[in-house]
């Protein structure tokens, strides 16, 4: 079995996002990026069916210019078997990205796709369901378990109510939630190993897509500074700056 696994490159969620001084975007200089922490739970989870026997090989595909074959890297380095970029220079919204998946899909024809269910950057939770849309595919989204079963994969998904188990005819798409398992960190023989991996770089316009975006980002603007809090010397004292400042109690 064949399995796909879309990662995305975005900012280390351990570094503090900086906006840019006109508010066009978030400010990319000299900050340390990484592979989207969802991504790595399904890489995780391709990389453990190829251990369990049931994938027979697992393909890392991410979008972008050059610097994203450092995240692929890291991908094949985790034990993917192959990597494709796909080469744009520009910043795609989740149908663009979605109808460059339809065609690799197409080509490569995978039994199982596996991708985050939202990166931590636009966190839209898009892609996954646009790309089933688009491949006519059955889809599990927020998966925290994934079980085969012959021809039928059972995904777990955590829903408002509790916990629901869907069967799915592969091939099927899946897209991870953070309980489905606990990534591996990457050692340095298989880091060494990944440099000799093949990693295929594909132009996007060689897909013959309209690229168009169908969104225009307008600002970016950091969150709101806390202010500092104060100490209060009693509970009537606490009373009143809950009623008169805050305004939370009438």
């Amino acid at each position: 079995m064949k399995v796909l696994v879309p990662i995305k490159r975005v900012i280390d969620y351990n570094v503090k996002v900086r906006v840019k001084p006109d508010h066009s975007n978030v400010d990319l200089a000299n900050t340390k990026m990484a592979i989207n922490p969802f991504c790595e739970i399904a890489i995780e989870e391709a990389v453990r069916l190829k251990e369990a026997g049931i994938a027979t090989e697992v393909i890392a595909i991410s979008i972008g210019d050059k610097s994203c074959q450092e995240q692929l890297r890291t991908a094949l380095a985790l034990g993917a078997d192959r990597a494709i970029q796909i080469e744009t220079d520009e910043s795609l919204d989740a149908l663009n990205i979605a109808k460059l998946l339809q065609k690799v899909v197409e080509e490569e024809q995978p039994q199982l796709v596996i991708l985050g269910k939202q990166s931590i950057d636009s966190d839209n939770n898009q892609t996954g369901q646009m790309l089933a849309a688009l491949t006519g595919m059955p889809q599990g989204t927020f998966a925290s378990e994934v079980k085969f079963d012959g021809d039928k994969v059972n995904v777990t998904r955590e829903v408002d109510g509790g916990l629901q188990t869907l069967a799915l005819n592969l091939p099927a798409i899946v897209t991870t939630d953070l309980r489905l398992n606990e990534p591996r960190y990457a050692s340095l023989p298989n880091i060494m190993k990944a440099k000799r991996k093949p990693l295929v770089v594909r132009p996007a316009a060689d897909f013959g897509i309209d690229l168009s975006p169908r969104t225009k980002l307008l600002k970016v603007t950091p969150p709101a500074e806390r202010k500092a809090g104060v100490i209060v010397e009693s509970i009537d004292e606490l009373v009143d700056k809950l009623k008169n400042e805050a305004k939370v109690i009438s």
